[in-house]
């Protein structure tokens, strides 16, 4: 295998190096001696400054097969160059001081060879629409800002880079990988054509990828992420297709599944009677969902008709969950309903 392959060259780079400098272990220690007999000039010549880009190469060594997006990726702070570097410096007889350069050795190689591994990875490996990889992605960055706060931050251009990466390759998936079709509803009334089948999977996965864009919550800036989310997601690609289908209840199954990604606290927040701007098409079309269902179930048998209640109540829990009250109200006025909590209760 090529992984395997590079593995076994890896191994060969220090090969013509004499022992002294062929490992960081041996090459730290020669640092270490510095700092202890000579601190001044130690001090005086910056080398604080100098060991992340000396140690980065033989970090990246040690990282050549490190990928975060596998479920069985080792812990950095685990491997041997971690390990190695975590105590550099560090001396029991003597107070750490805070203007001591080398204390910010580990998180000038977190920020400078982690964060721009990473960088590549969301670029070239990661895959949007997988929630496996995404869910690890997103969990190692939580990880990585708890661990190493003074790295991960808005202001740092490591990442800034990797933050906007994430975004483009987010972009790239919506512009390139995202295809909903948007067929007669006479050519969805067959459950078994290819034609319906196609239209089913893709649109299941526009639903998958905007649960993973919605994992960022909390990462991402909160108004690129309802960008992403729901401008470019749910009203360009999820909304448009629900509006060339019948209504029934295989929309309001769909409709829930769409709102069950959306995060709660967007809405704890929410004052006076209307949802968030970019979810007013989806409440504007669970209303028109409500009223034609309401509509179709007059004149119908009383069988038919609980079913239709069933699903305008579900509908309008949607739109409560979204705090969509002027859409509730208006509902209720279709239906000649004077108190909304009956709503709830039909």
């Amino acid at each position: 295998m090529e992984k395997e392959r590079i593995v076994t060259e890896a191994k060969k780079v220090f090969e013509d190096v004499v022992e002294d400098f062929h490992s960081l272990d041996y090459i730290k220690s020669h640092f270490e001696v510095w700092r202890r007999d000579y601190a001044e000039c130690y001090r005086e010549a910056f080398i604080g400054l100098c060991l992340p880009k000396l140690f980065n190469p033989l970090v990246r060594l040690q990282l050549m097969t490190w990928n975060p997006l596998e479920v069985e990726c080792e812990n950095f702070e685990y491997m041997l160059w971690f390990e190695s570097l975590l105590f550099y410096g560090f001396d029991e007889q003597t107070a750490l001081q805070k203007g001591d350069g080398d204390n910010g050795l580990l998180p000038s190689i977190v920020e400078k060879v982690i964060l721009s591994k990473l960088t590549v990875l969301v670029e070239q490996v990661w895959d949007p629409l997988s929630r496996s990889q995404t869910a690890l992605l997103v969990e190692f960055l939580h990880r990585l800002r708890k661990g190493y706060p003074t790295v991960l931050h808005g202001d740092n251009k490591y990442t800034q880079e990797l933050l906007k990466t994430i975004v483009l390759r987010t972009r790239r998936t919506l512009d390139e990988d995202i295809f909903l079709p948007l067929y007669p509803k006479s050519v969805l009334d067959n459950k078994n054509s290819g034609a319906y089948l196609f239209y089913q999977r893709q649109f299941w996965s526009c639903v998958k990828l905007l649960g993973n864009i919605l994992m960022w919550d909390g990462i991402l800036s909160l108004s690129c992420l309802k960008d992403l989310a729901l401008d470019s997601t749910l009203n360009r690609y999820i909304l448009s297709a629900l509006q060339t289908t019948d209504v029934g209840e295989d929309n309001v199954q769909k409709c829930q599944k769409v709102v069950e990604c959306l995060p709660v606290p967007w809405f704890s927040g929410l004052k006076g009677q209307r949802t968030l701007p970019q979810l007013e098409p989806l409440c504007r079309y669970l209303a028109h969902v409500a009223n034609s269902l309401h509509r179709s179930s007059l004149g119908v048998s009383d069988l038919e008709r609980r079913a239709a209640r069933d699903l305008i109540r579900e509908a309008v829990k949607m739109l409560v969950h979204m705090k969509a009250l002027d859409h509730i109200i208006s509902v209720a006025a279709e239906q000649g309903i004077k108190d909304i909590k009956q709503l709830l209760e039909i």
